[in-house]
């Protein structure tokens, strides 16, 4: 006869995409997120947490596929509405904001943290759970608006430990690359929908700059591009001016920085220093060339005050869009940002303007903002490379118009959990190895109340404890536990402890040092463990706890 099968065991594991977190994990990213929380609420901002899961219809626009409402999120059908899993931060607040609009004020300020779902492809670093640091201001048109989240950004990422010169804050404006593309007679603005192919083809090539470099983009401008493989990609057809024109936009940064080198060379060959760049608007003739490459010396940039950077930008980018309406609209809106961020303190060594600064401009309508560490590490294969983006937003001025019908202004930033975490531990500024709690062995069953009130003293005395709920036959496998726990202390008391009041303290962080290091002689002329009386066991603990504190 055939041996009946059992139920078949499900696999512990767990499913693709998503991970376990674990005790000193789950602390390390409540520490950090209460910091950040802090400098929210400092600057105004309510907490507000909201379902996880959403209608369908509520993400609109924020679902990457529309057309396929369980694609990219996870999404079930209950009776005639689709559910999903929020995928972001956002859709859940233009849902509070048109929901709510008559009792909150106007604007309202909030922030959110908590976990959001994509049913995406996983891969290395890619999960299909992850927590987003969210902070909006919905209801606000004033660029004011904009430059306060740049701030808040700042402030933000130094309280959790990043320090001035290992970040940068770009800030860029979608009108003003709408102005450089009406320049270039691909944009008109009596007819939006005209030359759209060709701008997107533009956004495209834009976003692939850093990786495609200035050939690339200028392929992708034109005809189009094969890559190694000799897949060709179809460019937008632009003619030579067009395509220049927006390679001014795409290179502005290199153009800018040569602009500030040759005047800060000029500067210095008629006797000034770098603070007379502020006073050097008048060096703007070509000719001037000339002077600057018969110079022996250069002048890095990095020598030049900060202070002027944007202002230099701004320039380049006024000249970039003359005649356009919008966008020497946006220029002017950076301009004020720019006004406003430097009246607080928050200059170019902190928050710069950057053309460079692309962010899904498609969904942007003004400013947009990126927040970038300097720093280097080190990738798997040993290569330095700067640490990159953590944290990215701008204004998107139709988020409750869905809802509502209505225009509602909105300007927000979104910083990426897990990668300011992994920036920190990078920095070697990650938590502290987390302590176990102090553990209360157990020698006699017969004194479980016991054990329990010296517990309960260690928990009062707010002192994180435990009392061992194992077998408790085996001591020694007491302390392989305590060790396990990575417990500092382990308290002991016996029936001749109990009988004389007294208590054994021993330092197991102490003692797994004398028995990794010490000598035979050393560990003899070391005590790991004192006897103390019990009315002395919460000092004795907390002192020896201070040691490694």
């Amino acid at each position: 006869m055939a041996k009946i099968k059992g139920p078949r065991r499900p696999k512990a594991q767990t499913p693709k995409g998503f991970r376990d977190y674990f005790g000193a994990e789950v602390s390390a990213r409540k520490a950090m997120l209460d910091k950040i929380a802090e400098v929210y609420h400092r600057y105004g901002f309510d907490a507000l947490e909201t379902s996880a899961v959403e209608t369908v219809e509520a993400l609109g626009k924020f679902l990457p596929d529309v057309d396929r409402p369980n694609e990219g999120v996870f999404a079930w059908q209950e009776d005639e509405d689709w559910l999903a899993l929020r995928y972001d931060l956002t859709a859940p607040l233009a849902r509070v904001a048109a929901q709510y609009r008559q009792d909150l004020p106007t604007p309202y300020r909030r922030f959110a943290m908590g976990p959001v779902w994509r049913n995406e492809k996983p891969g290395p670093g890619r999960f299909r759970q992850f927590y987003q640091c969210d902070a909006d201001t919905v209801g606000a048109a004033s660029v004011a608006a904009d430059a306060e989240i740049c701030a808040m950004l700042a402030d933000a990422l130094e309280s959790v430990g990043i320090a001035r010169g290992d970040y940068v804050i770009r800030v860029n404006n979608r009108k003003v690359l709408n102005g450089v593309m009406e320049v270039a007679g691909i944009l008109d603005p009596e007819d939006p929908s005209k030359f759209e192919a060709e701008r997107g083809i533009v956004l495209r090539a834009i976003d692939k700059f850093d990786r495609l470099g200035v050939d690339g983009v200028r392929a992708l401008l034109g005809e189009g591009r094969k890559d190694e493989s000799g897949d060709f990609t179809k460019g937008a057809g632009l003619g030579g001016a067009q395509a220049e024109q927006i390679m001014k936009f795409v290179s502005a940064n290199d153009l800018v920085s040569f602009e500030l080198e040759r005047v800060a060379q000029t500067v210095s060959s008629r006797g000034g220093d770098a603070n007379d760049l502020f006073k050097a608007s008048w060096i703007r003739d070509p000719s001037d060339l000339a002077l600057q490459k018969s110079l022996g010396a250069t002048i890095s940039v990095d020598q030049i005050s900060t202070k002027i950077y944007n202002s230099f930008v701004l320039d380049f980018l006024s000249d970039l869009v003359s005649g356009s309406l919008v966008g020497s609209e946006g220029v002017e809106e950076l301009e004020q940002i720019a006004s406003l961020l430097a009246a607080q303190g928050y200059g170019p060594d902190r928050i710069i303007i950057d053309p460079s600064v692309v962010r899904g401009l498609g969904y942007y309508t003004g400013p947009v903002f990126e927040a970038e560490l300097t720093f280097e590490i080190t990738d798997e294969k040993g290569r330095p490379r700067q640490f990159g983006s953590v944290a990215g937003g701008g204004r998107y001025d139709d988020l409750v118009k869905r809802f509502t019908g209505q225009a509602v202004p909105a300007t927000g930033v979104s910083i990426g959990v897990d990668r300011l975490l992994a920036a920190l531990d990078a920095k070697g500024k990650g938590p502290a190895k987390a302590q176990g709690p102090v553990v209360v062995t157990v020698m006699d069953r017969a004194r479980m109340a016991d054990y329990m009130a010296l517990v309960n003293e260690l928990r009062q005395a707010g002192i994180r404890a435990e009392m061992y709920l194992g077998n408790p036959k085996n001591f020694g496998n007491q302390l392989k536990y305590a060790d396990k726990r990575e417990s500092p202390v382990a308290i002991i008391m016996g029936e001749d402890e109990a009988a004389r009041g007294v208590v054994q303290v021993k330092d197991l962080i102490l003692g797994a040092q004398i028995a990794a290091d010490a000598s035979v002689e050393e560990w003899k002329a070391q005590s790991q463990q004192v006897e103390v009386l019990r009315g002395d066991m919460v000092a004795t603990v907390r002192e020896i706890l201070a040691r490694y504190a």
